[in-house]
């Protein structure tokens, strides 16, 4: 079946600065892809990462690189091949799996023999700043189920220990953002525990996580920037404990799903994440947030505006978005 293609980038603001280790986003940049066949239209969303040495131009140029192979049907499994995993092909292969859903009449979920999408409860994110600042932050969450903690190597120990003193009830995840070294994950051990952290996500720089080999953890460490497909699974089982899984780094929803299946043979736990974006990059992320430990998807709140129809938090609950956003008739 003969498709049409559309590819464009777009920007929505953020309610409030997000701020992490390696700086402060008030746009969320995205490429929006329509693929339309058969009378229907599927939609994807990619959130080109400069972490990975990715843009919105770049992006947009490896999605017109294929637009002939796209237009003439080419399949999601083709599409690993055709193009590099990263935000690019995310944004192509969620508009694929949206496109078949409806040509198809049935969900993604019911395509997949899953059942379907419910509420979800999400890490609310307190993003980087003064410790005062941060507790402030930390207190309008006091009662939601799991909180991020954003830390840097300034003062992490009052950072974590201010938010804490807010919000003593949610689980937590506390994410440097690859920014601490071997000596602090040890020095740093006893004070995650005392404070009840449940999650270390990607303590540090990606290149040099192999002084996590051997290292047992007095709390779980997840693989963020170090894991991004299937096949980097099994080599991470000896420094990581979990893999964040983000469509983004995966290549869309295809690779996630290789990468969840591919996690757990390996015996790792999975958490399911994603870049600040609207609820089109969240939907697909919820088929893989319904297998994961630990889920991270909060990206939408931060927006001012977020697209129609996409997903509603409350209290640190997801609910999906509305019927026919993305995935379902």
């Amino acid at each position: 079946m003969l498709r049409t293609l559309a590819a464009r980038s777009d920007a929505f603001a953020l309610a409030t600065p997000f701020r992490i280790s390696r700086g402060v986003k008030a746009v969320a940049d995205v490429v929006t892809v329509s693929v339309s066949a058969g009378g229907v239209t599927g939609r994807g969303e990619g959130v080109p990462y400069p972490r990975y040495g990715e843009s919105i131009e770049g992006a947009l140029a490896e999605i017109e690189a294929v637009r002939g192979a796209i237009e003439a049907g080419i399949s999601r499994e083709e599409l690993l091949a055709a193009m590099p995993a990263g935000a690019a092909r995310n944004a192509v292969d969620c508009a694929l799996w949206d496109l078949e859903a409806k040509l198809a009449g049935r969900s993604v979920t019911e395509l997949l023999g899953l059942p379907p999408l419910g509420p979800t409860p999400t890490a609310m994110t307190v993003s980087l700043d003064t410790p005062d600042a941060m507790a402030v932050a930390a207190q309008a969450l006091a009662e939601v189920p799991l909180i991020k903690i954003k830390v840097d190597r300034s003062d992490p120990e009052a950072q974590i220990r201010r938010v804490r003193e807010m919000a003593p009830a949610p689980r937590v995840i506390v994410d440097p953002n690859e920014s601490w070294t071997i000596a602090e994950i040890e020095r740093l051990q006893p004070m995650l525990v005392d404070l009840r952290i449940d999650l270390l996500e990607q303590p540090l720089p990606a290149g040099e996580d192999d002084a996590l080999e051997g290292f047992n953890p007095l709390i779980p460490i997840a693989a963020d920037e170090s894991a991004h497909i299937a096949d980097d699974a099994a080599a991470l089982a000896s420094k990581y404990q979990v893999i964040n899984i983000k469509l983004d780094k995966t290549g869309g929803l295809t690779g996630a799903l290789a990468l969840a299946d591919a996690a757990a043979a390996a015996g790792l736990g999975v958490m399911t994440g994603s870049m600040i974006s609207t609820s089109l990059s969240i939907a697909p992320a919820l088929v893989i947030a319904a297998r994961s430990s630990f889920v991270d998807l909060d990206g939408p709140l931060w927006l001012a505006e977020d697209r129609p129809g996409g997903v509603l938090g409350e209290r640190g609950v997801l609910s999906p978005p509305a019927p026919g956003f993305w995935g379902a008739p």
